[in-house]
């Protein structure tokens, strides 16, 4: 019989004779809540504003929010400041598809995570120009899409995008 005794071989056989008798959160309370606040975490819903902070409760849309390993990133649309004869649907997808990438990197994802986009279009034929340039932003395939042409969005933007992504590290 093999007498010599270690801490870790202590550890182990009292562990497992506290969990047989079923006291183990009681008699190791920091590792139990420890375990039950990681659950917790993980199950939580993260709201965040566009620098990536908590948003407040006043408000009413947050851009992202996170829950389950998934990033939800609400509408984005170019809200183009410019005279309205330079709008082009390429240059406001690409102002567009920008926002799109840092709401889903301010989450905790990358394009190359980004599951599934909605885009919607004020003139369904702007659908080439938006496409060549959404393609763009992924080099390594695209996600699952879905675009339609809707009679008009906020701020006059040609084009508004959301999308669901996946968490890629915290």
């Amino acid at each position: 019989m093999n007498l010599t005794f270690t801490r870790r071989a202590f550890a182990a056989r009292l562990t497992s004779a506290l969990s047989a008798l079923g006291v183990t959160a009681v008699a190791l309370p920091g590792r139990a809540v420890a375990q039950s606040a990681a659950a917790e975490d993980a199950n939580a819903i993260r709201k965040l504003n566009s620098e990536g902070k908590p948003g407040s409760e006043k408000d009413v849309i947050m851009p992202v929010v996170i829950h389950n390993g998934l990033i939800y990133v609400s509408g984005q649309g170019a809200h183009d400041s410019r005279d309205p004869k330079e709008w082009t649907i390429e240059s406001h997808t690409s102002m567009v598809m920008d926002k799109v990438k840092k709401h889903v990197e301010i989450g905790g994802g990358s394009m190359d995570t980004v599951l599934q986009a909605n885009v919607f279009l004020v003139k369904i034929e702007h659908w080439d120009g938006m496409h060549k340039v959404f393609a763009t932003y992924f080099p390594h395939g695209g996600p699952a899409r879905t675009t339609v042409a809707v009679a008009a969005l906020p701020g006059d933007s040609l084009v508004e995008i959301n999308c669901i992504a996946a968490v890629a590290h915290r």
